[in-house]
C-alpha cells in the first residue's frame, strides 16, 4: 500500500480538491483507495460521502494527526491519501510522515501564499527524514493562470524552493462543480476536461516512481 500526504501551512490553497481528485484517480484506476481527513471541516469525507453511490467509489475516514493515523485501515486498501488539517505546523507534519510514503504541498500563486509556504519550507527540509533525503516532498503550484505574469513570476520563484515543482494545475471552476456532487477531473472524458488531467500526468508520474 502507498500513502500519500497532502499538507500546506495555509489554508485555501486547494489541499482538499489536490486530496479528493488524486484520492478519485487511484479508484478510477481500480485501486482501492481511503481517503483520511484530518481537517475539521470534514470537506473531504463529505466529498466521500456524496461519491460513494458512483462506480468508483472512495472510503472515506476521519483521522487524527499522529504516526498511527493509518491504524485502522481496511484489509485490502491498496491507496491511501491524508487530508491534513489546513494550516498544520511543522511538528504535525512530522509526525504524519512516519505514516506516509510521499508530502505534496500545495501552494497558490500568490506573495502571501509564497511567503508563508517558504518559511514552511525551510522548517520542512530540516525534518530528519527529509534532510537525508529519505522522503520524497514535491510541490504543486494550484489555481495558475499561465498567461498572467503573476502566475508566471510566483511559480518561477516557487522553483528556487529546495523541492521540486512537479506540477502546475490550472485554475478551473469544474473543481468546484465536481466537489459538491462528489465527482472528480478523473471521472469524466471531455476535451476540455482531458486538458486540465494533462496538468496532473506529471505529479501522477512522479507518484508512480514510488511503486
Amino acid at each position: 500500500m502507498r500513502t500519500i500526504l497532502i499538507a500546506s501551512p495555509k489554508g485555501g490553497c486547494g489541499k482538499t480538491t489536490v486530496a479528493t481528485n488524486l484520492a478519485a484517480f487511484y479508484a478510477v484506476a481500480g485501486r482501492e483507495t481511503v481517503l483520511i481527513d484530518c481537517d475539521r471541516q470534514g470537506s473531504s469525507l463529505h466529498w466521500a460521502e456524496k461519491r460513494a453511490a458512483l462506480a468508483h467509489p472512495v472510503l472515506g475516514m476521519h483521522g487524527r494527526v499522529g504516526p498511527k493515523v493509518t491504524a485502522k485501515l481496511p484489509e485490502g486498501s491498496k491507496r491511501c491519501v491524508i487530508d491534513s488539517a489546513a494550516g498544520i505546523r511543522i511538528n504535525e507534519v512530522a509526525e504524519l510522515i512516519e505514516a506516509a510514503d510521499a508530502l505534496v504541498i500545495p501552494v497558490l500563486p500568490s506573495v502571501i501564499d509564497l511567503e508563508a509556504s517558504e518559511s514552511f519550507f525551510a522548517e520542512l527540509a530540516e525534518l530528519p527524514a527529509i534532510k537525508r533525503k529519505k522522503f520524497p516532498v514535491a510541490i504543486v503550484a494550484n489555481r495558475t493562470k499561465p498567461w498572467t505574469n503573476a502566475t508566471q513570476m510566483a511559480v518561477a520563484r516557487l522553483r528556487e524552493a529546495p523541492f521540486p515543482v512537479v506540477a502546475e494545475l490550472r485554475d478551473s471552476q469544474g473543481y468546484v462543480l465536481m466537489a459538491g456532487i462528489g465527482r472528480s477531473l478523473f471521472d469524466y472524458h471531455s476535451e476540455q476536461i482531458r486538458s486540465h488531467q494533462d496538468d496532473w500526468a506529471p505529479l501522477l508520474k512522479w507518484l508512480k516512481k514510488l511503486d
